[in-house]
């Protein structure tokens, strides 16, 4: 078998077909003018969803992290620690999150010039929590599924024990519509953004909240998912 190269086999995704790669004339002249020019382009293999996403799929992906679960993660078993790695928020000169260095907006200062991010990051750019979760402060608001308020409800009178992931019952239903006749209701946001500044936002800590329209166009937001149960 000297000089015979094997292709290593892949077991598909669940729902996904593989597509081969290749070269392909991209384009066309005859319609719009948008579609032009034609060129050549050559794409590597790659794995599709064998069909759209359906209704059911995205509803099961939008399930969101609570505002609770969100803050818990995003502490990494720091409690009452100001910052997700701690009390100081650049210790020994490190910075721990892509956050903006600067007088917001007019001045970036960037860690070095390898690696200026004056915009988003790429994930795993800086230490992990305590939990070993990335990103939990800076780079990008994050979502959260409870509607947002201006301010968290009161905690019961005499409560023997501490609530149970709080959460606004709204959450798994219909939206109402915004707060002071806003068309679109908000949802909590957390963790703040690469534009978050001492001077101007300083939200990029495991407290600190803000509500965005669920029809917001910000290029500063993601999302990540969680799984609550288990099955086999």
């Amino acid at each position: 078998m000297s000089g015979t190269v094997r292709a290593r086999t892949t077991a598909p995704p669940l729902g996904m077909v593989r597509v081969p790669g290749g070269t392909f004339r991209m384009g066309s002249e005859a319609f719009y003018p948008e579609e032009r020019p034609v060129r050549p382009v050559t794409v590597d293999g790659f794995w599709m969803d064998a069909h759209p996403v359906t209704v059911a799929e995205f509803r099961r992906f939008t399930k969101l992290p609570t505002e609770a679960e969100w803050e818990f993660a995003a502490r990494g078993g720091l409690e009452g620690a100001v910052f997700v790695w701690g009390d100081e928020f650049t210790p020994k000169g490190r910075r721990m999150a892509n956050t903006w260095h600067g007088a917001f907006p007019w001045q970036y200062l960037p860690a070095s010039a390898k690696s200026p991010h004056p915009g988003t990051s790429p994930v795993r750019s800086y230490p992990a929590n305590g939990y070993g979760l990335y990103d939990m402060a800076g780079n990008v608001w994050e979502w959260t599924c409870d509607p947002y308020a201006d301010r968290h409800a009161e905690p019961a009178p005499r409560s023997c024990c501490a609530p149970r992931d709080p959460r606004d019952a709204r959450a798994d239903g219909p939206a109402a519509g915004g707060t002071g006749g806003e068309r679109f209701p908000r949802r909590v946001t957390k963790g703040g953004s690469h534009l978050c500044a001492p001077n101007y936002c300083l939200r990029y800590r495991p407290a600190a909240r803000t509500g965005q329209s669920e029809d917001t166009a910000t290029c500063h937001l993601g999302f990540r998912c969680v799984v609550r149960r288990v099955t086999r």
